[in-house]
This record gives structure tokens, sequence and C-alpha cells, in this order.
């Protein structure tokens, strides 16, 4: 916010010292923007293209929460509902996914990068960061790449390395994956809208249970940018942060769904695979749900919402 700040001071005084009602109309601005939806800035004075959008809402500690893949904050409606009366919630929409127009250069490193320049910027004192998928990914990244500015961890069904979840097996690794993240990348990159909203609808039994929860991930899908989806599917296959998270101070909570297994043994195998990812880890928490889809907030909204504010409230 302070670079924003900087760049409509300089608009307003090109040629002339800066008066005291220049300083009381950028005070206006500043307080506009924070009471409604704000922008992320873009670093090194407007060179990079904002990555993504804030909607700020309630009041107290900050939160700071990241849909996943084509999604957007639709996805955090009842959390929200339940938070927002106790923290300050800052609810991130990524460029390229459902609503929010897709960017020329769409980058999760720089995804990454802003969040941390917006938690500077915006004197965030150790945000708690709350992720889905890929927004689980970012949680961890976020928190093993500035471990002091972190505050706590919870991501909801999304792992420090993508790559066990195509192959079954935590053996994985970024080098033995590179191949099928290049044929991703460019697999999507070659889609229409149309193409993505049927490979979309494909999977979409594993997205959700209910008819009405797979509309609503539907209709986050049909709006979201090929190129974009297949840029940060490469980087999540590219990454493995399963020894990077040793690095993570903050409490952390990993909620897994394994409700799309028909039998115990394979919820067992599921619960196992995600543990796995935790090992550089010990002090991370890891709770399954064996009735929930990806889309947990979906599918089982009051499980989550209760696996969240207990972790919070022992954890803050």
């Amino acid at each position: 916010m302070k670079a924003l700040i900087k760049t409509i001071c300089v608009q307003r005084s090109l040629k002339f010292k800066l008066t005291f009602m220049a300083v009381f109309i950028v005070t206006l601005i500043f307080q506009a923007l924070a009471n409604g939806l704000v922008f992320a800035e873009d670093n090194n004075d407007a060179q990079e293209p904002a990555q993504f959008t804030v909607t700020l809402k309630g009041q107290g500690k900050p939160v700071i929460l990241i849909p996943g893949l084509m999604s957007d904050q639709r996805v955090w409606h009842a959390l929200s509902a339940e938070l927002s009366s106790k923290y300050q919630l800052h609810l991130i929409n990524l460029a390229g996914f459902a609503d929010t127009p897709a960017i020329t250069e769409p980058s999760l490193d720089a995804v990454k990068q802003q969040l941390l320049a917006y938690i500077e910027e915006n004197q965030l004192d150790k945000p708690v960061v709350i992720g889905h998928s890929l927004g689980g990914f970012m949680a961890f990244w976020l928190a093993s790449s500035a471990p002091d500015s972190i505050g706590a961890v919870i991501s909801v069904d999304g792992l420090p390395f993508i790559g066990p979840i195509f192959t079954q097996s935590n053996e994985s690794t970024v080098e033995s994956l590179a191949a099928q993240a290049m044929q991703i990348k460019g697999m999507y990159q070659a889609m229409t809208q149309q193409q993505l909203s049927m490979q979309g609808r494909y999977g979409l039994s594993r997205q959700a249970t209910s008819t009405e929860a797979q509309n609503a991930v539907m209709t986050m899908i049909e709006h979201s940018d090929p190129a974009t989806v297949g840029q940060a599917l490469y980087t999540l296959l590219s990454n493995d942060l399963r020894q990077d998270i040793a690095n993570i101070k903050a409490p952390t909570l990993l909620l897994g769904a394994s409700g799309g297994f028909d039998d115990l043994a394979q919820h067992a195998a599921a619960e196992r695979l995600y543990q796995g990812q935790l090992v550089a880890l010990p002090s991370a928490k890891l709770k399954m749900n064996t009735q929930s889809r990806h889309f947990i907030m979906f599918d089982d909204p009051q499980w989550l919402n209760k696996q969240v504010i207990a972790f919070l409230e022992a954890s803050l």
C-alpha cells in the first residue's frame, strides 16, 4: 500500500511541493481502498502485473484466504461468515481463475512475492494463511520462504508437492515428473475455453459430491483462463516443498479429503500419503475427512469450520 500512496503522491506533485491538501486527499484514498476492494500492489514501481486482487472483510487479527486452481473467494463463503466477526479477512482472487481477469504473465512465484510484499506493506502482523488446494501449497510456500512473517498455516487439501497425487507415491520427484509437467502445461495452453470446461466437467465428481456443489465448482471453471491453469499446474509439478517446510515456525494444520475412495484400505493409503508429505515438519497436524471430496468447504462446511476455528483458538 505504501507503493500505491507514493505513486499517487508523485502524480499530484510533479512540479510543486506536496501540500497539506494533497496529503489529505491521499489519506482519503488510502482509507477508501482499505475498506473496500484492494488490488495487490505491483513490485518494482508497478513494473510487474498484479497477480491477484484482495477483498477485505471483518476486523481483528489478519487472516489471508487463498483459493485453489480455477477458484475464487466464493469457496470461503461459509468459513468467512464464521471468521469475520473475530478476524480481518483478506480474500484473495488470483488472476485468470474464475471471474478474475487473466494477465499476460501469470506466475505463482510472482504471486508468492507479491503476497509477501502485501503483508509487509500493509503491516500485517504474522497473518494466518488459509489455502485450499493450490492455495494450500501457496500457504506452505509463504511460510517456508518467510517463516518470521506468517502466524499460522492451514492447508485445505493442498500438499507441499502435488506430484504424488498423480502417482500415488511419495517417491515421485520433480525430476521424475518433468516431462509430464511440460506436457500438461502445453496441453492446457493449447485449450480453448470450451475444451477447458469439458475437461473440468469430466473430473467434476472427484471435486465435490452434491449436484449443487458441482455446479458451483463448474461455474468457476467455465470462467477460468486455460493458459493460466497450465502455467499454474506446471509450477505445482516443478516445485517440491517437502523439505522446505522444515523452515516453517508457525503452527501448521493439513486438512485432507479422501471421500472419493470406497474402502478403508484406500482411506488409509491416502492418509499415509498425506502424512508422508509432512515428515520434515513433525509439529504439523493432519486431520482427514473420509466423507468429503476435494472441496471440503462445499461437502462438509461444518466440519471444516470447526477444525479451523479450534485450531486458530489453540494456536493464536
